[in-house]
C-alpha cells in the first residue's frame, strides 16, 4: 500500500477507505469520520447569492439499495483498528445519519451524545416549501459499551466561558481564511474539528478521517500536535491537504488557533 503523502505527523492515502483500512497496521485514538451524505440529486441551492447545483460529485450519489450496506463496511473497518478507548465522531443530516446510528447499534458502538451543529449563517431557503436547512448532526460513539473513553470535560467547560457544555454548538462555516488554498465542496470548519479534538484526545494521539477530503481534520489535528491519517478516492483533494499541511508549517499554530471561531479562553502552551 502506497503512501500519497508522509511526514512524521501527516500521512495521506489514495484509494477507498474500506480498502485502505485493511491493509493499515495501526492502532486508532480518534475517528472523524464525514462520510457521504447522498445530497446530489440533481437539485438547486443558493450559494454566495447565486442557485447553484446541489451535486458534489459521483462519490456523493448511491443507490438507496446499498446505502445500509456502504455505511456498515466502511463502519466495521474502521472499527477493527480503533484502540478499546477510542472514540468516533461522524457528521451527517438526516438524509444518512440513521443508517449510520444503525449500523453503530449493530457493531456494538456505545452511543455518546448526538451534538446538533447549527450554523450561524446557513444559505436560505429558495423554495420557500420548507424549513430552512441550518444544521448538521454529528454523532460521538465509543467503540466499546463497558470500556471508558477520554473525554476533557474540564477543558470544554474554560471554552465555554465556564459552563457546562452542551450538546448544542452554534458555529459558523468554514472562514474564508481556511479556504486560501482550495475548497472541498462540502469542507468542515476548523471551528467544529478543533472542538472535537480537543473534547477527546490527548498529545500525540493517533486521529483517522476515512473520508478527508482536503483535511481540515489532519490540519487540526496537528495544530495541537496529534498524529493524523487521511483517506480519500480523489487525488485533487488530497493535493488540497497537502498545500494546506505546508502551508500549516510555515506559519505560527498558536495564532491560527486564535483565529478559530469558538476557542474562547482556550490558552496554548
Amino acid at each position: 500500500m502506497t503512501k500519497y503523502f508522509d511526514t512524521e505527523d501527516f500521512t495521506l492515502y489514495l484509494g477507498d477507505c474500506r480498502k485502505v483500512l485493511k491493509n493499515l497496521n495501526k492502532k486508532i485514538d480518534f475517528v472523524f469520520a464525514d462520510p457521504p451524505y447522498f445530497l446530489s440529486n440533481d437539485g438547486s441551492t443558493i450559494q454566495s447569492g447565486k442557485i447553484v447545483s446541489v451535486n458534489k460529485g459521483n462519490w456523493d450519489k448511491l443507490n438507496d439499495s446499498t446505502r445500509d450496506e456502504f455505511n456498515y463496511s466502511w463502519l466495521q473497518s474502521v472499527r477493527e483498528l480503533m484502540n478499546k478507548n477510542a472514540t468516533i465522531w461522524i457528521s451527517s443530516t438526516f438524509h444518512n445519519i440513521f443508517s449510520i446510528y444503525n449500523s453503530l447499534k449493530l457493531l456494538d458502538f456505545r452511543i455518546l451524545n448526538v451534538i446538533t451543529w447549527e450554523k450561524t449563517n446557513p444559505p436560505p431557503n429558495y423554495s420557500k416549501k420548507f424549513f430552512t436547512h441550518s444544521s448538521e448532526l454529528i454523532i460521538w460513539a465509543r467503540k466499546e459499551e463497558k470500556t471508558t473513553h477520554l473525554f476533557n470535560y474540564d477543558l470544554m467547560k474554560i471554552i465555554n466561558d465556564g459552563k457546562q457544555m452542551k450538546d448544542v454548538w452554534k458555529l459558523t462555516a468554514i472562514a474564508p481564511w481556511e479556504k486560501t488554498n482550495g475548497k472541498h465542496p462540502t469542507q468542515k470548519p476548523l471551528s467544529v474539528l478543533c472542538r472535537t479534538i480537543l473534547a477527546s484526545t490527548s498529545k500525540d494521539s493517533l486521529c483517522l478521517d476515512p473520508f478527508t477530503g482536503s483535511s481540515t481534520t489532519g490540519i487540526a489535528a496537528n495544530l495541537f500536535g496529534r498524529r493524523f491519517i487521511g483517506i480519500d478516492t480523489d487525488k485533487q483533494y488530497l493535493d488540497i491537504s497537502i498545500n494546506r499541511k505546508q502551508e500549516l508549517e510555515k506559519n505560527d499554530k498558536a495564532n491560527i488557533i486564535k483565529k478559530v471561531y469558538g476557542l474562547k479562553g482556550f490558552k496554548t502552551n
